[in-house]
């Protein structure tokens, strides 16, 4: 079905976006966001699992199958010819996994759009997952942990996730850990693949030159067999069971402090999402931002400093990141809270709001203008939502935001009892910064 735009609200700039959704027998979704005036096509491919679906005893399972798709397929058993045949014709793929879903995309010039969805198809359909290249793989993946634990930077955002979220598969690396991944098996990850890799589960989305008769076309040629094998995994939901402020001091000998404050936010389910994200915006969104320019700007404590909130179906979370001067930490720690509770305490003025509705509104106009971002648009919102909005549609959403919701939300998220901070340098006594996270 081709699906219009609503007519322009009030300071609603007018974007038409026509796209088509055919849904399989077997309950494959096929969507397509066709644009004019360009010669590129983006396909993407998206599974709702990640890493929240896995046992404990196999975490990471979702990553590293990731990776083990595009190591050989029944015809092309050279890992080398699946990035040769759609980089030969100046294409770009790769692949991501999350917590909630992993896609995998590629894109090529619309003349060889056919080409690329053969390419992935066969490595989603008839990958060999070789015992040699899968022994070979998993030591490129305890690389990439460790090149995780190896910067403070990275790592921070890791163990900030585990205080928070504790044992919950939530809060889980999603790369696993050497232990997991060192002892998922060939059948282990097979069978991972084959139930949780089904029709119901698949969202192909496509953008830019493209024509949905022929989407559709070759979905039904490569997938449309695709059957559901044995029982799925599902994730458990998360629980937010904090009633006082936690703190986790990676004790390590580094030139800078690196820290995360965060605190359980909303899960994307609600139409409160649309608040949650305005505050990221507040606190985040450009060199404007508060953080930005309290932090930085006038206390120069600073070089990098950004907020986000990254909701989930069930549960969510709010985080703030610095990295700063190791004499600083306590200062910054407390900057970062003032910047917080000015939000409970202060009604956001009404021009600084309307700034940042505007800012928000322009910045997904203009990311909408190349091929990956609109089969990106309308693809996670198809499997995140089972619907797709337009652009206009989510900037009437976020022109509707009000003052009054943005800080009975902030009171409702930023409080001392939730607040948990992870710090890695070279500190070995919490009691500093306990009597910072101090919000109402």
């Amino acid at each position: 079905m081709s699906r219009p735009v609503a007519a322009p609200a009030t300071n609603v700039p007018s974007m038409p976006m026509l796209y088509d959704k055919t849904v399989l027998p077997n309950g494959v979704r096929i969507v397509t966001g066709p644009m004019t005036g360009v010669r590129s096509a983006s396909l993407i491919f998206y599974y709702a699992v990640g890493s929240r679906f896995e046992q404990p005893a196999v975490a990471g399972v979702s990553h590293f199958l990731e990776h083990m798709l595009f190591k050989g397929t029944e015809r092309r058993p050279d890992p080398m010819q699946i990035s040769q045949e759609l980089e030969g014709v100046g294409g770009v793929l790769n692949a991501a996994t999350g917590r909630e879903s992993t896609n995998y995309w590629c894109k090529v010039p619309s003349t060889h759009f056919a080409l690329a969805f053969d390419v992935l198809a066969d490595i989603l359909r008839n990958s060999v997952v070789d015992q040699a290249e899968l022994d070979k793989e998993r030591s490129v993946i305890f690389e990439e942990i460790r090149s995780i634990q190896d910067s403070p930077e990275d790592i921070v955002h890791e163990v900030i996730d585990e205080v928070v979220w504790g044992e919950q598969a939530v809060g889980r690396s999603i790369a696993g850990s050497e232990e997991t991944v060192g002892a998922i098996t060939r059948d282990a990850m097979v069978d991972f693949w084959r139930r949780n890799y089904r029709p119901d589960r698949l969202v192909v989305a496509a953008g830019g030159d493209v024509h949905h008769e022929q989407v559709v076309e070759l979905t039904e040629r490569y997938f449309g067999d695709l059957a559901s094998d044995g029982e799925p995994d599902d994730y458990e939901r998360g629980v937010v069971e904090q009633d006082a402020a936690r703190i986790r001091l990676v004790n390590r000998e580094t030139e800078q402090a690196h820290l995360c404050l965060a605190m359980p936010a909303l899960p994307y389910s609600t139409e409160r999402r649309y608040a949650q994200s305005t505050i990221e915006a507040v606190l985040s969104s450009g060199m404007s931002s508060r953080l930005f320019q309290e932090i930085r700007e006038k206390r120069g404590l600073v070089y990098s400093v950004y907020g986000y909130f990254r909701p989930y179906a069930d549960v969510g979370q709010g985080v703030v990141y610095a990295g700063t001067d190791l004499e600083r930490v306590e200062e910054t720690v407390g900057a970062i809270v003032a910047e917080l509770r000015k939000l409970v305490e202060v009604p956001v003025p009404a021009d600084e709001l309307q700034r940042t509705k505007d800012l928000r509104k322009g910045r997904l106009l203009m990311g909408l203008e190349d091929s990956r971002s609109v089969a990106s648009w309308i693809g996670s919102q198809e499997l995140t939502y089972g619907e797709i909005k337009t652009p206009e549609e989510v900037m009437t959403k976020i022109e509707a935001v009000t003052v009054e919701e943005v800080q009975e939300l902030s009171r409702e998220l930023f409080r001392g009892d939730l607040m948990s901070l992870a710090l890695v340098g070279p500190y070995g006594d919490e009691k500093p910064f306990a009597a910072l996270l101090d919000l109402p």
